[in-house]
């Protein structure tokens, strides 16, 4: 039964990974970032609620005159 050479592993994977490093440097250095990030203004907005245009109140059991 034959050996299974490991002669070339090291240089293949050694390659494999700087290859691997410059793509990926390439691909990173082609993005475009913002310069000067800013942070956006939010805005408050009114949610208008049916149960807001009208006055409750909630009573409490335990508030409430005893019977």
């Amino acid at each position: 039964m034959p050996q299974l050479d490991t002669s070339t592993w090291f240089i293949n994977i050694v390659s494999m990974i700087l290859t691997l490093f410059i793509v990926f440097q390439l691909k990173i250095s082609k993005h475009s970032y913002p310069t000067h990030p800013e942070a956006k203004t939010t805005k408050m907005t009114k949610h208008s609620a049916p149960w807001e245009s009208k006055w409750t109140k909630i009573y409490s059991p335990l508030s409430l005159p005893q019977q």
